[in-house]
């Protein structure tokens, strides 16, 4: 068993394994089940994911008409070949948009850790599958890999925008993938922990301030740079750079960012964007609300 980051990373190095394969021994440990029932289970999870990318890349629209559309057009701007960003950054955050604009239209996705930060995970995962090629057992663990960080940030900080903020919702979801893209990409446990506080120290004091309510603005774009900035924090990572605050103290400081925070920027819709005239706006005409002057 592990307690945080400096412990996983201890039992991989010393054990010479990856963190997936730590991952996977403590559900053994702790579920009781086979290997061969924990990966089917990942396995679904993955194919839960691969639906909603597809779905969303061929374009879904929510029903409070907020947002919709948006993975479709980053998927053309690609083709056209023009962009400035690298296609690998910029197909992984169209497949975190799609993932989370079909959360937003109702459809299913798999919370990773959220449903508000579900694009993350997916969306860097399916990208990177083009450039790394992995088989279907090694994108598997590119989810157990992920889930061992999300573990961690969940039983010591937070990962509800309730409680921490966005920082504790798309910041982790941004770790995880981050840390998960290192070991997919042949790093060391070491570098997935630098790539995950890389990752969520840039995160630090995101907001959750959701228009209307509703997991949509800015939830949706907030899982394009979550996704943009795990990819960057994992080549930082992969090429050598080292965060100087440790991984596990990383995590701390955004459960105390969290717990500071004021109510009306932990999902209450009270503060932040939501409050903005735009926003109070939005949220009187998808409800009907007679807008009030102030």
């Amino acid at each position: 068993m592990f307690r945080n980051v400096a412990e996983l990373v201890e039992q991989a190095t010393l054990q010479n394994k990856k963190i997936s394969e730590i991952m996977i021994e403590q559900e053994l440990d702790v579920t009781g089940r086979s290997r061969e029932e924990i990966l089917a289970l990942m396995d679904r999870n993955l194919k839960v994911m691969e639906e909603a990318v597809e779905r969303g890349i061929k374009g879904v629209r929510s029903h409070s008409g907020l947002t919709g559309g948006d993975a479709v057009l980053l998927q053309q701007y690609i083709e056209k070949g023009d962009f400035l960003s690298g296609e690998t950054v910029l197909d992984a955050v169209s497949k975190a948009v799609a993932t989370n604009e079909v959360n937003a239209a109702m459809g299913t996705i798999c919370a990773t850790p959220t449903a508000g930060s579900a694009g993350v995970v997916p969306g860097t995962l399916f990208a990177v599958q083009k450039k790394l090629r992995p088989t279907r057992e090694e994108m598997i663990r590119f989810l157990f890999t992920a889930g061992a960080f999300g573990y961690v940030v969940a039983n010591n900080a937070s990962i509800s925008g309730a409680a921490g903020g966005c920082q504790a919702e798309v910041g982790s979801a941004a770790g995880m993938a981050a840390a998960a893209i290192v070991e997919m990409a042949g790093g060391t446990p070491s570098q997935c922990a630098e790539a995950m506080a890389i990752t969520l120290k840039n995160m630090l004091g995101l907001v959750c301030d959701p228009v209307a309510g509703l997991v949509e603005v800015p939830c949706v774009k907030r899982n394009a740079m979550g996704a943009a900035n795990a990819m960057v924090a994992a080549d930082m990572a992969l090429a050598g750079i080292k965060s100087r605050i440790p991984c596990d103290e990383v995590i701390e400081a955004m459960y105390k960012i969290g717990q500071t925070m004021p109510t009306a920027l932990k999902e209450t819709a009270q503060g932040g964007l939501a409050a903005t005239p735009t926003g109070r706006a939005l949220e009187a005409k998808i409800f009907g609300i007679p807008l009030q002057k102030k």
